[in-house]
Parts: structure tokens; C-alpha cells; sequence
């Protein structure tokens, strides 16, 4: 006997999700191979928005969102670094070290913009792997950015 057809579906949006981070971590992994650390958030975000587009994959950089409070929307506006195919969050950082405040922030951004999945990218370091995290708040259960890395042989 199978499954229902939601849990199909819901297993082949995972499988959509997972393709789509994974294309932005190789990205994110060749723009930082060609620029290394030490450049502005901007200059990240320009070289790995052309790397997804060149890719074939949707972008959108700086997308503004408003902030509804109590189903209200209140004069003030977000803006989120970058989304991909309309379906992952891509929030762009160059500092010494990524901070709690930064966790809070991509968290912060997926629910507001009621998108499912977020990648927080800082290009600072050395290699890439150290500053690379993945956020889902609906389900804590996906590959870590380690194991995905693995299943894409993108480890060094």
C-alpha cells in the first residue's frame, strides 16, 4: 500500500528545496573560490546572484516585504538580501564571525516572509563551510549544511 498523495508531495517539495539550497551553496562556494574574504556584502551578493541567473535559477535580490503586526501592516518596510525560484531566503554577511542576532534575523525574515527554508551565507572566512547555515521552521529534521555538502561532494 503507498503513501497518501500529500506525503508525495510534501517528499518531492523536500527534494525541490534541498536541489535549490544545494545549487546555492555550490554558488555561494564558487564566488567565494574566485573572490575570497574581505569584500563588502554587496559585491557577494551581485557575483552570486550572476552565478545562480547563469545557473538558471529565479533571483531576487533585495526583495522588500511589509511588517503586518496583529493584520495590520505598519509603515515599515523589509528588505531580504536575496530569494531563489521563490522558494529560499539567502541572507548575505561579511563579518569576522555570525552571531546570534544574525540566527535570530533569518528566522526572523522566513516567518514574516512565510518563506520555508533560509540559507545564512558569510563569505568572511577562509573556506566557506564554517559560515554556511540552513534554517527551516516548519521542519527541523533536514540534512544538516554538513551532510548536504557531503551528498553534493562540495566538502574540501
Amino acid at each position: 500500500m503507498g503513501r497518501p498523495e500529500s506525503a508525495e508531495e510534501e517528499e518531492g517539495a523536500e527534494g525541490a528545496l534541498n536541489a535549490i539550497s544545494g545549487a546555492i551553496i555550490g554558488a555561494a562556494i564558487e564566488v567565494h573560490k574566485a573572490l575570497g574574504p574581505g569584500l563588502l556584502e554587496s559585491a557577494y551578493q551581485a557575483c552570486l546572484e550572476r552565478e545562480l541567473v547563469e545557473r538558471g535559477h529565479q533571483v531576487e535580490r533585495q526583495r522588500s516585504f511589509p511588517l503586518v503586526y496583529k493584520g495590520s501592516e505598519i509603515s515599515r518596510w523589509f528588505r531580504l538580501d536575496m530569494v531563489v525560484d521563490e522558494q529560499v531566503l539567502v541572507e548575505i554577511k561579511a563579518v569576522k564571525h555570525l552571531l546570534p542576532v544574525h540566527e535570530s534575523q533569518i528566522l526572523s525574515y522566513l516567518r514574516l516572509a512565510s518563506l520555508p527554508l533560509g540559507l545564512l551565507i558569510n563569505f568572511h572566512g577562509a573556506t566557506l563551510k564554517a559560515g554556511l547555515r540552513r534554517f527551516r521552521l516548519s521542519a527541523p529534521s533536514l540534512p544538516s549544511v554538513l551532510s548536504l555538502l557531503s551528498t553534493l561532494n562540495l566538502r574540501r
